[in-house]
Parts: structure tokens; sequence; C-alpha cells
């Protein structure tokens, strides 16, 4: 099942804790393209190299006038790790509670190891400096997909 698109919809304002001690506001981010990347769990192989490309990236990212965030249902304590040991340059946001990705309809049925388990559907938005879902990818492959955003980014 496909989530239903969120493309051109306004993001309603959310608060949630971020890496580096502070809070993520949306409403405080108005004027600037965001990028929110939603990923199923730090320090996995996909996770890490998905991290690693958009880290990779950032200059680029920041020169198109576009913030980096990339969330997950980790803890605060997991995601600073994470950052410290891969070098991430963006902060990254908490959501255990999985408010913001029930925000984003992310949370799907995966197949893991032969069992039906909730977890993230690999997903990106683009978010325009009015604050509207400018582009969306669901069920993200890996390769390819910081390019993918950035070219997006810059085309905005």
């Amino acid at each position: 099942m496909t989530s239903p698109s969120v493309l051109g919809l306004q993001v309603p304002d959310f608060s949630a804790a971020v890496t580096g001690g502070g809070r993520f506001e949306l409403s405080a981010r108005r004027g600037r393209k965001l990028v929110l990347y939603f990923y199923p769990k730090d320090s996995t192989p996909g996770c890490t190299v998905e991290a690693q490309d958009f880290r990779d990236r950032h200059a680029q990212f920041a020169a198109a006038g576009a913030d980096v965030f990339g969330i997950s249902r980790d803890s605060l304590k997991s995601h600073e790790s994470f950052k410290a040991k891969q070098g991430l340059p963006f902060e990254l946001i908490a959501d255990s509670d999985e408010a913001v990705c029930r925000l984003f309809d992310v949370i799907k049925m995966k197949n893991m190891y032969g069992k039906q388990v909730r977890g993230i559907e690999r997903s990106t938005f683009l978010i325009d400096g009015a604050g509207r879902v400018a582009r969306e990818w669901r069920g993200v492959k890996v390769a390819g997909h910081a390019d993918e955003v950035l070219e997006a980014a810059r085309a905005l």
C-alpha cells in the first residue's frame, strides 16, 4: 500500500528534540529550504551510507539554501553517537514517539527476517521556504538519492 502524497501541502508546525541539545521548530525555519530525510535506524549499513552521502554534499546543500535534517525513532543518545562517529555536519531529529513520522506517514509494516514489523519507510521531503512540500521521495533506494535531492533543492 502506498502512502497518500503530501506534495504541495503545508507542513503543520512541529517541535522535536534534536542533537546538539536543542529543539527543532519548523516555524523557526521559515524562509529556508529544508531537506527532511527519514531513515530506519542509526548505524545500520544503508542508513550509514545515506547519512554519509548527505554529509559529503552538505556544503552543496548549504550553497543551494537548504538545511538537511535526518529523522528516525532512535534516541538522542543514539543520534549523538551516530552523528559523532560519522562526522555529520547536520543535526538529527529524535522522533521516539513517532509524532513526526505520523505527520509524514512514513511508518509502514515491513518484512524483516520473515516477520512483519513496524518501521520507517526510507523517505525524503523537500520543503520550500513557505513550509510547503515541494518534492517527496518514498521507498528510497540509497544509491544516487542525495544527488537527486540536491538537484531538486537547487532547482527550487
